[in-house]
């Protein structure tokens, strides 16, 4: 089987990205590029040790057609994987890539999806709202944000006392356990 060419996008730490990378001791996929909007944290160190190439991207060129394409056709990307990525996907990005941007977002949507709703902010209205269970979505990216079609969702329960940073924490370790096995998948459908 042919390995998947894949194309990470960060912008925070990068932990996501780590864990694909690691992960990659299959035969669907290989990641071939990182893009990140800062060049803080480990990542771009990793990424080095890795021989994977790492690709700091301003706001400006992220939303200019010809620059991001280009990048990602040098680099023979079949698919994207957003990994903690916080800007909305430009347009002609989901039209050259349709059903193949996978992103992944820490709570069970439709529930705290969108705009503004990422990191501790969404642990914290979880908490808020005296929820159940919280969890990991891995879904299809559309023109809505975190309006795609859902493929994998993982749940935990909120524990008596939880707070945000535990419960973050928590939800991280679901992350990193389950969106290689929901890659690979993919890339080997």
């Amino acid at each position: 089987m042919k390995q998947k060419k894949v194309a990470i996008f960060i912008s925070g730490r990068g932990s996501n990205a780590q864990a694909l990378i690691e992960q990659q001791n299959n035969n669907s996929y290989q990641v071939v590029l990182v893009v990140g909007s800062n060049e803080k944290g480990e990542t771009p160190n990793f990424c080095i040790r890795h021989s994977i190439p790492y690709i700091v991207i301003s706001k400006e060129n992220f939303f200019k057609e010809d620059f991001l394409t280009n990048q990602l056709e040098k680099f023979q990307t079949e698919l994207i994987c957003l990994a903690g990525f916080l800007w909305k996907i430009p347009s002609f990005l989901i039209q050259k890539y349709p059903n193949k941007i996978l992103n992944i977002h820490p709570s069970l949507l439709p529930k705290y999806g969108g705009k503004g709703m990422y990191g501790i902010k969404i642990h914290e209205a979880v908490i808020a709202n005296k929820e159940k269970e919280s969890g990991i979505t891995i879904h299809w990216v559309n023109e809505e944000y975190d309006k795609g079609e859902i493929l994998f969702q993982a749940s935990i329960p909120i524990e008596e006392n939880e707070t945000p940073e535990r419960l973050s924490t928590k939800i991280l370790a679901l992350e990193h356990n389950s969106y290689a096995k929901v890659l690979e998948h993919v890339c080997s459908s």
